[in-house]
């Protein structure tokens, strides 16, 4: 007995309207992967700013930067670019220096001797 379905259907072409839609679907997932690669390398430089500034190990920098932005309300990302605007010579912001001298100091009684 012989069936009459196409083992291998052709896929039905899509419409403009429907690759526009997809064109602006991966666009818009485009921009948004590179906005977290921007996002990502400024939280690795800031982690290196700690490293240095906080004389912290750089497997810290990232615990500091994320403790300080759960207790400022401030985007991780937003703290990392402060701190890396700091490394290159601008003030904290006010709301920033008590909390990221707090989280150094904690990290630095964790690994006494360092």
């Amino acid at each position: 007995m012989s069936s009459s379905a196409d083992p291998h259907p052709q896929p039905t072409p899509a419409s403009a309207d429907e690759l526009a839609t997809e064109l602006e679907r991966v666009r818009a997932d485009n921009r948004q992967l590179q906005q977290a690669l921007a996002s990502h390398a400024v939280v690795d430089q800031a982690i290196g700013v700690l490293t240095v500034l906080g004389q912290i190990p750089p497997c810290d920098g990232f615990t500091v930067l994320r403790e300080v932005s759960q207790h400022t309300n401030i985007k991780l990302s937003q703290v990392a670019e402060e701190v890396l605007k700091h490394g290159q010579g601008a003030a904290l912001p006010d709301v920033l220096i008590g909390k990221l001298r707090a989280a150094l100091a904690r990290r630095a009684a964790e690994r006494p001797g360092l």
